[in-house]
């Protein structure tokens, strides 16, 4: 069974959808939504272990350029 992550996304001004467009060819992304609020998008992340996830948020997306801040929500309990 995957590990599962949502990944809170922060944006500088106009910079958006070219985060989105970078962070949806990652392999374990399964979701990228551009939504409304203190955030600009969401990525859901699915891998084996909660390490990799880890690994990739902090090799592949931290680096992206345009993302202010992150905050990443790990999945304890699903239903």
């Amino acid at each position: 069974m995957a590990e599962k992550a949502y990944v809170l996304i922060e944006t500088q001004v106009g910079k958006t959808r070219k985060v989105v467009e970078a962070i949806r060819g990652l392999p374990g992304v399964v979701a990228v939504d551009v939504i409304t609020g203190p955030y600009d998008a969401i990525a859901t992340i699915e891998l084996e272990t909660l390490n990799k996830i880890g690994d990739l948020i902090t090799e592949k997306v931290h680096p992206i350029s345009g993302i202010s801040r992150t905050v990443t929500c790990l999945v304890v309990k699903s239903s």
